[in-house]
C-alpha cells in the first residue's frame, strides 16, 4: 500500500491519503481518544505519541500534531497505523456511524440559507478539501454567516485570511443578504 503525503497550510497538520475510500459520505472529526470509540482508524492513530487531532474526508485522513512533537518522529507511526488498518480489514467507522457528518441539509432552510450552504458545498470545500480540511455551515443570522472550520483548516494561520478574503468576498457578491463572515471556534 502506498499512502501519499501532502503538506497543509496548516503546518501542524499533514494530509495522508491511503489511496482507498475513508468516508463513503460525509466526514468526521476527533479531538481525543475518547471521542473515537466508534473508529478503528481513530484509535489506531491517537495511539501515536502527540496526536491532537483527526480528520477523515472521502478519501484522506488529516493529522494534527501536539506542537511540542515534530513531524519526523510522527510520521512513520501514522503511516504505520493507516497501513496496519486498511491491512486487518476493519471499517473506518464500526456500525451507523460510517457516515457521520455535522453537515446540515435540513428541507426547511430558507432561501438565504439554502443560497449560502450551496455556494459552500459547490465552491468553498471541494477547495478546502484540497488542503485537507473542512468548513461546514452553522448558522445565518443577522447577515453574519456562522461557519465551523475541521481538520487542517482549525488553526490554520491562514484560515482567517481565507474566512474574510475569501469565503467572505465571496458569499457577500452572490447573496447581497450576507454582511460578514466568521468561525466558531467552539
Amino acid at each position: 500500500m502506498f499512502i501519499q503525503t501532502e503538506d497543509t497550510p496548516n503546518p501542524s497538520t499533514l494530509k495522508f491519503i491511503p489511496g482507498q475510500t475513508v468516508m463513503v459520505t460525509g466526514t468526521v472529526q476527533y479531538a481525543s481518544i475518547d471521542e473515537a470509540s466508534s473508529s478503528p482508524l481513530a484509535r489506531r492513530l491517537f495511539a501515536v505519541d502527540g496526536i491532537t487531532q483527526i480528520f477523515f474526508g472521502t478519501d484522506f485522513v488529516s493529522v494534527t500534531k501536539a506542537e511540542n512533537h515534530d513531524w519526523f518522529t510522527i510520521k512513520p507511526g501514522v503511516l504505520a497505523a493507516i497501513m496496519e488498518h486498511y491491512a486487518s480489514g476493519m471499517p473506518v467507522i464500526e456500525g451507523d456511524a460510517s457516515t457521520q457528518s455535522d453537515d446540515s441539509s435540513e428541507e426547511d432552510d430558507d432561501e438565504v440559507v439554502a443560497q449560502i450552504k450551496h455556494l459552500l458545498d459547490t465552491r468553498v470545500r471541494p477547495a478546502v478539501a484540497m488542503d485537507g480540511g473542512d468548513i461546514v455551515f452553522k448558522s445565518f443570522e443577522n447577515g453574519v454567516v456562522t461557519l465551523f472550520m475541521r481538520g487542517a483548516c482549525q488553526g490554520c494561520p491562514s484560515s482567517t485570511a481565507t474566512l474574510k478574503m475569501g469565503i467572505e468576498n465571496m458569499l457577500r457578491h452572490y447573496i447581497p443578504d450576507v454582511q460578514e463572515v466568521c468561525a466558531d471556534n467552539g
